[in-house]
């Protein structure tokens, strides 16, 4: 009697005894929460390795991000903002370092697979949890297959100025195409390169975290060397004129002044995705308490560095009004300012190489995110399996591939990238309330653990004002799809997540 009645009192929390499990009213189920505790006594024993040290962990956040926005992107952005992109850059880097101090938080306080997932089910409850994995997973998936389809374009431009031959139109063109908001159906066409690339990074995180972690090692520094390779050469055509007039003056287009720039960091945001990737590797990093936070703030300074740079040499190299429906843009520039067809081989060549480590963390992301929710028994057993000898989830991979394979080949990369930034914003959103919440339970945390600055509630708070200033200058229509999505998820969460949950078992 002693122990249920202590459990009752400890309700909201999800506390279960041995033998005594915990009968809940539905909204105790809605806003119950997984102690760190259990987090971090989970992390270790259910098969995935501690494997992973600083610097690997790092560049798995910098291969999540550096090349997403800038290599495709642009081509988004600019006819958006103008010039003035590099203030789109600034602000999403602004919000995300925001946002970064309070990761870097969470992840030594809750140092598991998940993320955002995992934060928010250890501070504002399992409803909210599984909100924020749908946005995670929204924002990983559609991640994946937007930068495998931005892939197809440089491969080709590789093949062409390598061998003077192109893939044809219809095997390298969506099914499915965006044109002033309406859906255009090309039945006979198919992207197959995408699908191509998906398949080729499904076979390298099968074979587990740390060859995987090694690989995407090596293509994250050919990938910094070949920006910096394009800055050199892009600023031999450095031209001031190109960024007058700094904002964009088309009224007709919807975005002008600090619209323009507003909107053009939605579109870029989701560059931003790596910080949340460190922190979905968690579970299989060595001292997660320190590693985890320096990663964190080591992959933002790099990023933001090489954005800043690349952003500033592709305008001062040419003129705003050519970036809109250019393809492979990047290799264009360096073929126009020089005259010559081999920067941009060398270029696209590295582009090929290097955005392959965009989309194998991606993929990684969303596989551990998946992970930690299984495991929570919110979604089915089948993605919490991890195979014996590699110690990888494979069944959980294949499926993902298979989602972000199909996605990639049938539909235009139009249709992806505001949905990421809003997955990503409202995943950011939610840690950052998680932080005070966090401090209010825990307390000022162990001695040596990273905290955010300034108390809990500033840098949180601003963190929040800025996600929702980025977010309020997206399109309606990914307002409309973003919340049909959060439809599913909430249906899907009463129909099977409530009554799966382990937290509705005795311990």
């Amino acid at each position: 009697m002693k122990r249920a009645a202590e459990c009752d009192n400890r309700a909201a929390t999800g506390c279960a005894t041995k033998g005594h499990a915990v009968n809940l009213t539905l909204g105790q189920k809605l806003i119950r929460t997984k102690q760190a505790e259990r987090h971090h006594d989970e992390a270790g024993s259910g098969g995935l390795q501690r494997s992973l040290s600083l610097f690997p962990l790092t560049m798995i956040g910098v291969g999540a991000t550096i090349g997403t926005g800038i290599f495709f992107t642009m081509v988004e952005a600019v006819p958006k903002a103008g010039p003035a992109v590099i203030l789109s850059f600034l602000l999403a880097a602004l919000t995300a370092g925001l946002t970064a101090l309070c990761y870097a938080e969470l992840a030594g306080r809750v140092p598991a697979a998940g993320s955002s997932y995992s934060f928010a089910y250890a501070t504002v409850g399992e409803f909210a949890a599984f909100i924020v994995a749908a946005c995670l997973l929204l924002e990983y998936g559609l991640a994946g297959s937007a930068v495998a389809i931005g892939w197809s374009d440089y491969l080709n431009n590789f093949l062409s100025n390598a061998f003077g031959w192109e893939i044809p139109a219809h095997l390298r063109s969506p099914m499915f195409e965006s044109s002033h908001h309406n859906i255009q159906f090309n039945p006979g066409n198919f992207n197959l390169p995408p699908v191509i690339l998906v398949a080729m990074c499904c076979l390298l995180l099968v074979r587990g975290t740390k060859e995987s972690a090694t690989t995407n090692t090596i293509m994250v520094l050919v990938k910094l060397a070949i920006l910096i390779f394009f800055a050199v050469i892009a600023f031999t055509g450095f031209d001031a004129a190109n960024f007058t007039p700094f904002f964009s003056p088309d009224p007709d287009s919807g975005y002008v002044g600090m619209a323009g720039v507003t909107a053009a960091a939605g579109t870029v945001f989701f560059s931003f995705i790596g910080l949340d990737t460190i922190a979905t590797a968690g579970e299989e990093t060595n001292n997660p308490r320190r590693n985890v936070p320096i990663g964190i703030l080591a992959a933002l300074l790099i990023v933001t560095a090489f954005y800043m740079l690349v952003a500033v040499a592709a305008m001062g190299a040419q003129p705003a009004r050519m970036f809109a429906g250019q393809e492979a843009g990047l290799s264009v520039i360096l073929q126009n300012v020089t005259g010559q067809a081999w920067p941009a081989l060398v270029l696209s060549l590295g582009a090929v190489v290097s955005v392959f480590s965009v989309t194998l963390v991606t993929i990684y992301g969303q596989t551990r995110i998946l992970y930690a929710i299984s495991r929570d028994g919110l979604i089915p057993k089948t993605f919490q399996k991890v195979n014996k000898r590699t110690l990888a989830p494979v069944s959980n991979t294949v499926i993902v591939c298979l989602v972000v394979g199909t996605v990639a080949g049938l539909v235009d990369s139009g249709f992806l990238w505001d949905m990421v930034s809003m997955g990503t914003l409202t995943a950011f959103i939610v840690v950052s309330i998680a932080v005070p919440v966090i401090r209010a339970k825990q307390g000022p945390g162990e001695p040596g653990n990273f905290r955010v600055p300034f108390g809990p509630y500033v840098i949180p708070g601003l963190s929040v004002l800025a996600c929702l200033y980025i977010m309020k200058d997206l399109s309606p229509a990914t307002f409309r799809v973003f919340f049909i999505w959060i439809g599913v998820a909430v249906a899907t969460y009463f129909l099977y997540s409530v009554r799966h949950s382990r937290l509705n078992k005795a311990q």
